[in-house]
């Protein structure tokens, strides 16, 4: 069995963990067999002091 890793840049108005799902749900379209994940990183962008998009840097495993 042989592992590849896609490497995706995930964004959400909403949450860390909305970004981390989308890019899931984003990568099964293309990537078949998805064995895992890793979250190599996360960033906001802020406007008045608030967080207005949430940004996760994700690692998807998969076989194919």
């Amino acid at each position: 069995m042989h592992v590849k890793v896609a490497e995706i840049v995930a964004e959400s108005k909403k949450s860390w963990q909305d970004a981390i799902e989308t890019a899931v749900a984003e990568a099964s379209k293309t990537y078949p067999n998805i064995t895992g994940i890793e979250v190599y990183n996360m960033t906001a962008d802020c406007k008045d002091n608030r967080i207005i998009e949430y940004k996760a840097n994700v690692g998807i495993a998969y076989v194919e």
